[in-house]
């Protein structure tokens, strides 16, 4: 109901009829009865509906008394019957709603109205007869929509105000007493090969909710994962109430692992919650079972995305076939133009449930859709609401189509595909304050520009990559490799097209190297920057331990220490002949960028123990 009941009084007195139903465009049940019904305007709706009907009372008491009726009988057919009997349609001066001015019954006429956004208050407009509905009633197949179009009627929902209904029956969760909290079972399931999959772990860990309060099941069906899995529980488990793990070797599906985590709190007396998150779903904010619990809803989605995607872990309608439809707000709900709780057909990947639905839970009632599709269809024929909230933005998907686990470090390759999450991985997090106006670069030598650009894991995870490939060339003139089958300046390398690896090198020199290269020369500009010489030097005395002075084939020269002067290797460094100047106590991570030809004559001095490693790029030949 949309307006006061005083609305609908006066409407329904100023028709003049003692008895007014609800009209559709379906003659329903029985369509034979179809030509018996009275003409009625362009537009309008001919057949009598009795979700909603409204009348006098002593009309009603007749109506309801002229025949005898059974609990099982239709009471459309009772009330058709009746209506089509023009003695007693007369008697009892009962007409129908053609024009939706009261009643609105959907199925068959979405496509007739549409929300209206007045400043404080959402109503819905029927545009086909011009009226606003004060009772919309979701018969038949329009029950989905009207779960939609109550998001915002009711004054759920305003342009001014915003969500009015979302924090009724907020549940207080008191950080100051944790003993207060309620158990809560947590299923993390790792059904497919999964990018920075320990990372996901780390936020797992970081999440504040109470860990003694919090029972663990892991699914891991992936054996790549299986070392990953492992040494989370071994360094982790004494921290939880219980850790339990399900694993390849033991041949559970996916649908019998979530219902194992569902039985896992209902076989619990002081289990409240439980939470499903799947180890693509990444919660950033450390309090987010906390927060999820205070919107007090059964089943409760946060809105998560693929950053810099449209790719939600929820449906806002469904087709005829059941399967995904964009919903006429869902665009604004993912950017953040309307925030709320919204109640939507499908969610996946995370949500948290109340105790009390969980009975109700089937994952594989539905064999033939994968298991949260089945969930959530099941909640659906049940007459359950699914919610999803963007109230608070709590984290975010990562992309997991395309990661290829038989690369030696398949997250390395993940630059294009999961670019938030290979930024926190691998650029180093000092390397973003040399980008801020007024900051210097610092200049070891004369304009050799010198700063922190990957983290430690870069830089092993790039070494690895360049070792499990094994290939290193002779460091001999020799080289089979480039076009010209010859190399002027000879190292012991790798090739980054060696291991396939050199688009998402290039596309680390465009968004990280570039920005700083433009800043330090004024003036210079070559977007997006081009190379086809990038490739990870080995210098070790036993090898090749140093490189006579050469210039480079290159605008500008990228150098990346890959491990530590002192550390890993002693002696090492660039020498820069023009200026006498050499660069020697290198640190893990950081770059120097110098120009290649002409003025920046240099050399590579002797390792003198050890093993160094540098990654090397000539940009712009």
């Amino acid at each position: 109901m949309t307006q006061p009941p005083s609305d609908v009084v006066r409407k329904f007195l100023a028709r003049g009829h003692r008895v007014l139903f609800g009209a559709e465009s379906f003659c329903w049940p029985d369509i034979g009865v179809a030509v018996d019904y009275p003409a009625v305007g362009l537009g309008e709706k001919p057949y009598l509906n009795s979700g909603g009907f409204i009348g006098h009372v002593s009309e009603l008491r007749e109506i309801v008394a002229h025949a005898a009726l059974q609990d099982n009988d239709d009471d459309q057919r009772y009330y058709t019957k009746i209506f089509l009997n023009e003695h007693l349609r007369t008697k009892w001066r009962i007409g129908l709603d053609t024009r939706s001015e009261i009643f609105q019954n959907l199925n068959g006429a979405v496509e007739d109205v549409e929300l209206k956004f007045y400043g404080d208050d959402t109503v819905l407009h029927n545009h086909i007869t011009g009226t606003l509905p004060a009772v919309v009633h979701g018969n038949g197949e329009a029950k989905l929509f009207l779960h939609h179009l109550g998001n915002y009627l009711a004054k759920w929902w305003s342009e001014h105000d915003g969500c009015r209904a979302c924090r009724e029956n907020a549940k207080v969760v008191d950080p100051s007493d944790e003993a207060s909290y309620p158990d809560i079972v947590v299923g993390y399931f790792v059904e497919h090969p999964t990018p920075f999959l320990e990372d996901g772990l780390d936020l797992l860990l970081n999440l504040t909710y109470p860990k003694k309060k919090m029972t663990l099941l892991v699914h891991n069906a992936v054996e790549y994962h299986r070392g990953h899995i492992a040494d989370f529980i071994a360094r982790h488990s004494a921290l939880y109430k219980e850790v339990k793990a399900i694993g390849p070797e033991d041949d559970a599906n996916e649908a019998e692992a979530r219902e194992a985590a569902v039985q896992e709190c209902l076989a619990m007396a002081d289990c409240a919650y439980y939470l499903s998150l799947d180890a693509t779903a990444r919660l950033t904010v450390n309090t987010s079972i906390e927060l999820l619990i205070q919107q007090n809803r059964p089943f409760l989605a946060p809105m998560l995305l693929r950053p810099n995607t449209m790719w939600s872990n929820f449906w806002g309608s469904l087709n005829k076939e059941g399967f995904y439809a964009r919903s006429e707000d869902y665009m604004d709900i993912i950017h953040g133009r309307r925030i709320g709780v919204w109640n939507v057909p499908h969610v996946t990947e995370t949500y948290l449930i109340q105790r009390h639905l969980l009975p109700n839970i089937s994952y594989s009632r539905h064999g033939a859709l994968d298991p949260d599709m089945a969930l959530t269809r099941h909640l659906r024929e049940q007459g359950f609401f699914i919610y999803v909230s963007n109230l608070i933005i709590l984290g975010h998907l990562i992309t997991p189509d395309y990661y290829n686990t038989s690369f030696a470090e398949p997250d390395m390759y993940e630059i294009f595909t999961n670019p938030e999450e290979w930024k926190q991985a691998y650029i180093h997090p000092d390397y973003f304050q040399y980008l801020k106006e007024g900051v210097e670069v610092p200049q070891p030598c004369p304009d050799v520009y010198w700063f922190p650009i990957a983290t430690t894991r870069f830089c092993r995870h790039l070494v690895n990559m360049m070792e499990a490939h094994g290939q290193w060339s002779s460091g001999k003139n020799e080289d089979p490799r480039l076009a010209t089958g010859y190399e002027n300046v000879p190292t012991v390398d790798i090739h980054m097209n060696q291991v396939s690896w050199e688009q998402h090198w290039l596309k680390f020199v465009k968004e990280y190297i570039y920005p700083i290269v433009v800043k330090v020369f004024p003036g210079y500009s070559h977007d997006p920057p081009h190379s086809i010489m990038n490739f990870v030097v080995r210098y070790n005395p036993s090898e090749q331990d140093r490189l006579r002075p050469h210039h480079d084939s290159s605008t500008y020269t990228v150098n990346i220490a890959l491990n530590s002067a002192g550390k890993d290797y002693e002696g090492g460094g660039c020498r820069f002949v023009r200026y006498n100047c050499s660069v020697t106590d290198t640190k893990q991570g950081w770059t120097f960028v110098h120009p290649g030809r002409l003025t920046h004559y240099h050399e590579g001095l002797p390792t003198t123990q050890g093993t160094r490693y540098i990654m090397i790029s000539f940009v712009d030949p």
